[in-house]
């Protein structure tokens, strides 16, 4: 599910419910989004990111085709959208943050590339791969059978959904049973949509009582809804869930799920052309950072480090294709 905000209009509706501050020093270099009241620790929101970089490895550059080595750029697609922490902008409205540009840096600079990111819709995306615009993408991309019949992949983060409730609910999610009766939200249309109307029912079907699902058009909607006590809980993608327990401090995650649902783990992962003979210098880097701790700083940074993965792997199973 992307998201369509610009931060400075989340950060202003959660400041006015008192979930959060945006505070510093005036300057927006040192800006940081934190729990009310809390002085010391926080995720810099500001355009000075002090952004965690590699050093190239010869022999993992050495993967990377002629030409791209020869033009010492790697053109990077990404989404427009502002969905923190994923992808979104800075105090300053232009400068492109996140643990996506984090991540896709790592790789640029562990294969000796000056990275060159372009930021547009999420559709024009794979146009972008397909015309062979974009060297690749690191986007949030799930990896899906329908996909890999026209991109690669080298994966670098699970796909993970979570439940979030308010702080000190002493409430924990791992299968249906444990949201029956509870009145959860949910983004219509969505991935986790599907796996909790499912769960509802199997919850019907065992004897139990449905899940009451209620649908907010905003995050910032169920961030209010949540702190009143009109819902139990949210069921959303992980990383945005995380964001906002690391940066308002009034929520938890009390259950994570996959988000390609039973029985397969959903795995995000650098998205390129078929045959761009890219895949295997991608993976490559990812496992360079993975091993020389990089890569976790950079997941701590902004909250994801339990989506970690130990080793980067070339179009593993991905999510099964929809029947028409």
């Amino acid at each position: 599910m992307s998201t369509h905000r610009t931060l400075s209009v989340a950060l202003a509706t959660l400041t006015a419910a008192g979930l959060l501050t945006a505070c510093g020093s005036g300057d927006t270099a040192t800006t940081e989004v934190k729990p009310k009241g809390q002085q010391d620790t926080g995720i810099n929101i500001g355009p000075d990111q002090h952004r965690i970089r590699g050093t190239k490895v010869d022999a993992i550059a050495a993967k990377v085709p002629a030409a791209i080595r020869e033009r010492g750029t790697l053109r990077l697609g990404a989404s427009a959208d502002a969905s923190p922490p994923l992808g979104f902008y800075a105090t300053d409205d232009k400068t492109r943050i996140g643990s996506e540009i984090d991540i896709a840096t790592l790789i640029a600079d562990t294969l000796g590339l000056k990275p060159q990111f372009e930021e547009v819709s999420w559709e024009n995306l794979f146009v972008g791969l397909d015309s062979s615009k974009f060297d690749g993408v690191l986007s949030n991309v799930t990896v899906t059978e329908e996909r890999k019949e026209k991109y690669d992949f080298a994966t670098y983060r699970l796909d993970n959904i979570a439940f979030e409730a308010k702080k000190g609910s002493g409430w924990k999610v791992k299968e249906p049973k444990d949201v029956a009766g509870k009145t959860i939200s949910v983004a219509s249309g969505t991935n986790q949509e599907k796996i909790l109307v499912d769960w509802s029912e199997q919850n019907v079907e065992a004897g139990r009582k449905p899940v009451d699902i209620k649908y907010f058009q905003k995050d910032t909607d169920y961030y209010l809804a949540l702190q009143s006590g009109r819902i139990d809980a949210y069921l959303g993608p992980s990383p945005s869930a995380n964001y906002h327990v690391a940066s308002a401090g009034q929520s938890e995650i009390v259950g994570t799920l996959s988000g390609a649902g039973d029985g397969l783990q959903g795995k995000i992962a650098v998205t390129t052309k078929k045959g761009s003979g890219l895949v295997e210098a991608y993976a490559a880097a990812v496992d360079h950072i993975v091993q020389d701790g990089s890569y976790a700083k950079v997941l701590k940074r902004w909250g994801l480090s339990g989506e970690a993965v130990t080793k980067s792997e070339i179009n593993p199973p991905g999510l099964p294709k929809t029947e028409n």
